[in-house]
């Protein structure tokens, strides 16, 4: 069968045989199938999505059409974390050490950000000296070693979802749950863990904007992890408003006040939440807890003793950096204050990573370079009550000119109560 009957087959809404679908990826990956015939099919598979046999064939091809990492003689468990991406997601960079303090193996591979979802590939070299270029070698040596390692996705792994996730991008065709969800889950396969524990996030700083949107793809998610042979759990998370503070440099900064334990402002208690919980569900799915709340109770531990921290430290000098490092940071630095007394209703995820973007903080475009030293830390989250003068947020910018735009925008973000407003749960769901 030549590769037009395939998109032929698409096109009509006919099912696709697991064999034409490891032509689509063999195709892909060598580039044997021209660009116009991969786009034309993922067209025809956004408007005649795959059904669930089809994307579970579909992400195994994906996987095969590479390199696959095999952790044959390290420690088990053998785990991965993906997040969907929000506006101040820095979950997996306190995560890690929390889990790998707890005697995971975490071996996982990151991505740089792209519009107001933040890459953790991007935060972590904003961290001077830290490689995040290591080979599959190095990558295992290390976590033999610590339990733990990070870099960005080898050029080997998964090549057919690189091929495919390019012209998604210029195809408008992102959105399709389906080839989303296999572009996930293959990279997670090719990666060699056996569990993974995916974040989905829901609201205006996510990739899902709205909660039916989200829910629709951690379902899916979950169901072909499970046709795939993966030990896979998701936990469905609130992005309605950041997730702490949003810049790569201050989001390191406020990841280290976390796991030195010394997270007190509203905006760090919420990410600390959030991190306990995941590390929970986590710890829970590879049998090291009995459920999540022994598990949470676990993560916090690790906490608390300073172990996760002594993990951090391990991991950040395995691969050349330093939680001591000074750390990148902007020449103007502004508070943001309260008009008056209140409670916070709303701060617009959307809006501030916006403005995070504006200043620099992010890309518009793949080609975008990133200034490290500018954002906005977060001092409150939804619920928090506030008194006139009290400092909402600190604008880390390059110039005064910038803080202003930014400041204007921060003060639309936030919506003030004069009435009590109730604090939001940070996980919402869980599978």
């Amino acid at each position: 069968m030549n590769f037009q009957e395939i998109i032929e087959v698409r096109r009509d809404g006919r099912r696709h045989s697991e064999s034409e679908l490891r032509v689509l990826a063999d195709g892909a990956a060598s580039g044997e199938i021209p660009d116009y015939q991969l786009a034309a099919w993922l067209m025809a598979a956004y408007l005649r999505p795959l059904d669930d046999q089809e994307t579970a064939w579909l992400t195994q091809a994906m996987a095969d059409s590479g390199e696959r990492v095999d952790l044959t003689g390290l420690p088990k468990p053998w785990f991965d974390k993906h997040s969907t991406g929000g506006v101040g997601d820095k979950t997996t960079i306190i995560v890690l050490p929390i889990l790998a303090a707890c005697g995971m193996t975490v071996f996982k591979m990151s991505g740089r950000g792209l519009g107001t979802t933040g890459g953790t590939l991007d935060k972590l070299e904003s961290v001077p000296g830290f490689r995040m270029d290591l080979g599959i070698a190095e990558l295992k040596a290390q976590a033999k070693q610590i339990g733990l390692a990070v870099t960005g996705q080898t050029p080997n792994l998964a090549p057919a979802d690189k091929a495919l996730y390019a012209l998604r991008d210029v195809t408008g065709t992102v959105e399709s749950i389906p080839l989303l969800v296999s572009s996930i889950l293959s990279k997670k396969i090719a990666g060699g863990a056996e569990t993974i524990l995916l974040d989905v996030k829901s609201g205006s700083g996510g990739f899902m904007r709205t909660a039916e949107g989200a829910l629709d793809l951690a379902r899916a998610l979950a169901r072909t992890a499970k046709a795939c042979g993966l030990n896979c759990r998701l936990a469905l998370t609130d992005m309605s408003q950041p997730l702490g503070s949003v810049g790569n440099a201050i989001e390191i900064g406020e990841s280290l006040t976390i796991l030195r334990n010394e997270a007190s402002l509203d905006g760090e208690m919420r990410v600390r939440e959030s991190c306990l919980e995941l590390a929970g569900l986590s710890l829970a799915s590879v049998k090291l807890a009995p459920g999540v709340r022994e598990g949470r109770e676990i993560a916090e531990a690790a906490l608390g003793s300073g172990k996760a921290l002594a993990k951090a430290r391990d991991w950040f000098a395995a691969q050349g950096g330093s939680i001591d490092a000074e750390l990148p940071m902007a020449p103007v630095q502004r508070s943001v204050a309260a008009g008056k007394d209140g409670w916070i209703a709303e701060i617009d995820a959307e809006s501030v990573g916006v403005s995070v973007i504006a200043m620099g903080g992010g890309r518009k475009t793949k080609n975008d370079t990133i200034d490290p030293s500018v954002g906005v830390r977060v001092h409150v989250a939804v619920g928090s009550a506030v008194r006139q003068g009290e400092s909402l947020f600190t604008i880390c910018a390059g110039s005064d000119a910038m803080a202003d735009r930014t400041e204007k925008s921060l003060r639309d973000a936030v919506v003030l109560s004069d009435l009590p407003v109730e604090k939001r749960p940070v996980v919402l769901q869980v599978f």
